[in-house]
């Protein structure tokens, strides 16, 4: 893998996400009393926790992003999965299952979109802001208007039980020994080992270029022989089986099916790969620095909630950081001019 080199444009989008975290824990660290509190191995914990949903979202929203997309819809697929996933194992299905279908089901909404995208040329803004509705709505008709709480498993015989997937399902995001660091959830766990696919597959995969490519000029892109409509559709399905996977996590963290659950959810997932050095007009972007972005969000957002200061002002914090992170596209081209002066 070609690394960028110093001073290159690339390298400035790269380490821009760590740049903007270590920023914020040093905020952080100049405070006595939020040091004290913040800076514990039990409270990481809760931050990687509360990361889970959105890194999960974040990996998928990169390609949709990278490749000169958007979708809005990602919050209300969350909530359609969830109440998915509550229903699956409601029927007595088992983990696999579950986990299979309901990922399935966010796929096919994202396989939706791309296809409406495609073949009649929308906006994708159109789309996935229409699909945000569609999504909604279906997730409220699945659970009749209120909330699904499956039973859990009654301990005589688990594998026949028809509430084993539940437990099983609590387990992404069980918070066990809430005053150490270890163990942490397996959610956590799950996002690293993604994390970690998705980076190789779309940097270092022919996959992983069609979407720079497509992201960077759609028609260049197709004049090289890009199957630039296949591939749109793939990526905005494959976003689309994150954010059923995301869904998962979502039933797993309130432990119940609710489809008024992650309203804005989609904002946040945005804000964390422009954060993350992601250019919403395409051609940019990376899943490091979207999961470093959704977790510097957790961050803003826990230690805000030490500090008591009102749920207004973190919201006004991360606007502030989210315009300051978009803005870097306008710094970084001096950066570089200054960087071939110095040489």
């Amino acid at each position: 893998m070609n690394f960028p080199r110093l001073g290159s444009r690339d390298f400035l989008k790269a380490v821009r996400p760590f740049a903007g975290l270590f920023v914020v824990l040093l905020l952080f660290a100049l405070d006595g009393e939020l040091r004290s509190l913040f800076f514990k191995g039990s409270n990481f914990k809760m931050i990687l926790t509360q990361t889970v949903i959105v890194a999960i979202g974040a990996m998928g929203m990169t390609m949709v992003i990278v490749s000169g997309g958007i979708d809005l819809s990602a919050g209300s697929v969350v909530a359609l999965c969830s109440v998915v996933t509550a229903r699956l194992i409601e029927q007595g299905h088992g983990l696999a299952a579950v986990l299979t279908l309901t990922v399935l089901a966010g796929g096919l909404a994202g396989l939706a979109n791309g296809g409406i995208i495609t073949t009649v040329r929308m906006m994708p803004f159109i789309v996935t802001l229409g699909m945000m509705g569609i999504a909604r709505g279906i997730s409220k008709w699945l659970a009749n208007n209120q909330t699904v709480n499956p039973e859990s498993c009654c301990g005589a015989d688990l594998c026949r039980c028809p509430g084993f997937a539940m437990e099983s399902v609590k387990q992404f995001m069980a918070y066990e020994s809430p005053l150490t660091f270890f163990p942490l959830p397996d959610g956590v766990w799950l996002v690293l080992g993604l994390a970690v696919v998705m980076a190789v597959v779309l940097r270092s995969t022919v996959f992983g270029r069609y979407v720079f490519a497509i992201g960077s000029n759609e028609d260049t892109a197709r004049l090289c022989g890009i199957r630039v409509n296949v591939n749109k559709v793939a990526i905005y399905a494959l976003a689309g089986a994150f954010f059923g996977l995301a869904g998962v996590m979502q039933f797993s963290r309130l432990t119940q099916g609710d489809p008024s659950v992650a309203i804005g959810l989609e904002l946040q997932i945005i804000a964390a790969v422009v954060i993350g050095g992601a250019s919403l007009s395409g051609g940019a972007g990376s899943i490091p620095g979207s999961v470093i972005g959704a977790f510097m969000m957790a961050c803003l957002a826990n230690g805000s909630g030490i500090k008591d200061w009102p749920n207004y002002m973190q919201e006004i914090i991360i606007g502030v950081v989210i315009i300051l992170a978009v803005g870097m596209d306008k710094v970084e081209p001096m950066l570089q001019r200054y960087f071939k002066r110095v040489k």
